[in-house]
């Protein structure tokens, strides 16, 4: 059999219809499972009370990630919404303020954070990583297109675009992620193909040392209250700082983690 071309050759088409029509529904799911999954989130790995910053996806604000924020409060992390209101993109606001945040949180505390991204807010957190490496811990995203080659692989795209009068100028944005080196912190992406807004081509990585993509099946919407995306993100931000290694799905667990890109 031929080889499969790199992660970054690959041209993704839109995410399914199917998917994009049902994922209210799913997320409504996702939650559901979270509610009855509780006492089992109880066994996920605990913190070391590091801080750690949880960025929210386009058009949602703080208000969407309390769930997750509230579980991670629970495993010991000193866990920091990002403040900044609802996130409408790259807006002057929203770059200074989360590079201000990072940096007074990291100082505050004297060590780095991880940081959470939800979506465009993954892509935030990877940049973030790039411009303060050495104050950033990690990075895990969830459904971040940040390796997007076409439009056509975000139906956010309409409104990201419909917003952009707003944001920064274009020659201040991010060169394509496939033509630069990987970040230089740990880097996770978690992605599900069953994603409707976003394609999962466009939220992974060619795997290394210190990166991986995690196949889960999760809703786009529903990815902050999934059970086995919050066990990931449990199990990531639990390793001590300085080391790393690949996600082991535990005993009994290993069917909610398909086979990895």
């Amino acid at each position: 059999m031929p080889a499969a071309p790199p992660l970054h050759l690959v041209r993704g088409n839109a995410p399914g219809l199917f998917w994009y029509l049902t994922e209210p529904t799913r997320c409504a799911l996702d939650v559901s499972e979270f509610v009855a999954t509780r006492a089992m989130l109880r066994g996920a790995p605990s913190g070391d009370g590091h801080p750690v910053l949880v960025f929210p996806g386009l058009g949602a604000a703080d208000s969407s990630t309390v769930m997750l924020r509230r579980f991670l409060s629970g495993l010991g992390y000193d866990v920091n919404p990002w403040g900044l209101g609802r996130n409408i993109g790259p807006t002057r606001k929203a770059v200074d303020g989360m590079h201000a945040l990072v940096k007074k949180v990291s100082d505050a505390y004297g060590a780095p954070v991880s940081i959470v991204g939800w979506s465009l807010g993954g892509i935030f957190a990877r940049e973030m990583a790039r411009d303060h490496p050495h104050r950033v811990r990690q990075v895990i995203t969830l459904g971040s297109p940040y390796n997007m080659s076409d439009p056509v692989q975000s139906r956010a795209m309409p409104a990201f675009s419909l917003l952009s009068r707003l944001h920064i100028p274009k020659d201040e944005f991010p060169p394509l992620e496939s033509t630069r080196p990987p970040i230089p912190v740990p880097a996770t992406s978690i992605y599900s193909k069953t994603d409707g807004i976003v394609s999962w081509e466009s939220c992974v990585e060619e795997p290394g040392p210190r990166r991986e993509n995690i196949q889960v099946s999760s809703s786009h919407l529903g990815y902050g209250f999934n059970s086995s995306v919050l066990w990931v993100v449990a199990d990531r931000l639990a390793q001590a700082e300085g080391t790393w290694a690949p996600f082991a799905a535990p005993p009994g667990m290993a069917r909610l983690y398909p086979r990895a890109a």
